[in-house]
């Protein structure tokens, strides 16, 4: 009884070791498994967040790329309009040449004008006086006319008649070289107030050119203060940029780092398994052998 009672206490005292050893083992692969998951599961945030980055990088390089596209658009609309003002002034100048051309000869045809008025008045107050002396010569002398007095008068006559026709003649060119001249003045007028207008259209032209420029004088101050911001905000994305690719780097070698601790741990885990499949092989054949004995 002794000695069955003895066998008893250690096949007892056997089975607690290998129930003992099997809940280990049991533990271990238990924690091996938790830390696999564990593992695994940081590898998965840190893909995660690797992903975040690079799609954040690529962002920040699309937002970089239409920035520097404004800015160029902006560049080029400030060059036209810079065009089309110094375009303007180029007319401007040219229709104010004209305008004071046209002043000029307006102002020598009116003096031209007035000196011919004035040689006609002159030639019409010689035939007066010369119709006038021959009155009063006539009246004076009309019972002492001699043949000389008479030729002499009739000579003279001749002569005022002529100089009176040539005063005519003259008179009439002048007034008809005065009709030419009014009309090439009304027609300088006409030019000078289609100058004048034109000159107003161009200041007009001018003045909205101004306006445009001084809204593009404002719009490119704010394009240069939205450079500065951009430039500004171009700084501050690169040096998320930089950051978010340091964090890549970071997660990138993070998980590397976990890949390998979940390779050591998925071995850890096989070794785990292998050892309590051999304690399993292990307990079985004890308890074949306790059974058979």
């Amino acid at each position: 009884m002794s000695k069955v009672a003895t066998k008893d206490s250690q096949q007892t005292s056997l089975l607690d070791m290998l129930k003992m050893k099997m809940r280990q083992a049991r533990e271990e692969a238990e924690n091996a498994k938790d830390e696999a998951d564990e593992a695994k599961r940081k590898f998965e945030e840190e893909h995660k967040k690797r992903e975040e980055a690079e799609a954040e990088v690529a962002a920040l390089n699309r937002r970089i790329q239409l920035l520097e596209e404004d800015l160029t658009r902006a560049e080029e609309r400030l060059k036209i309009a810079t065009e089309k003002l110094e375009e303007a002034s180029k007319a401007a100048d040219e229709s104010e040449r004209g305008r004071k051309s046209m002043e000029t000869r307006s102002m020598q045809d009116e003096e031209r004008a007035n000196l011919l008025e004035t040689q006609v008045l002159q030639a019409k107050l010689i035939a007066e006086e010369a119709d006038r002396k021959y009155e009063e010569v006539a009246l004076e002398n009309r019972f002492e006319i001699e043949d000389d007095r008479c030729t002499q008068l009739e000579l003279k006559v001749r002569q005022m008649s002529s100089l009176l026709q040539e005063t005519e003649n003259k008179f009439e060119e002048v007034a008809r070289k005065l009709a030419m001249v009014e009309a090439d003045l009304e027609r300088a007028e006409e030019r000078a107030e289609a100058g004048e207008n034109k000159i107003v259209e161009l200041e007009e032209e001018l003045r909205v050119v101004g306006n445009n420029l001084k809204s593009l004088e404002v719009s490119e101050e704010k394009a240069l203060q939205r450079e500065d911001s951009y430039e500004e905000h171009i700084r501050q994305l690169s040096q998320r940029l930089k950051e978010a690719e340091t964090r890549a780097e970071f997660a990138e070698r993070s998980v590397q780092k976990l890949q390998k601790e979940v390779d050591r741990l998925e071995d850890d885990l096989l070794v785990e398994k292998e050892r309590c499949r051999h304690l399993t092989e292990e307990i079985e054949l004890t308890v074949q052998e306790i059974q058979t004995n």
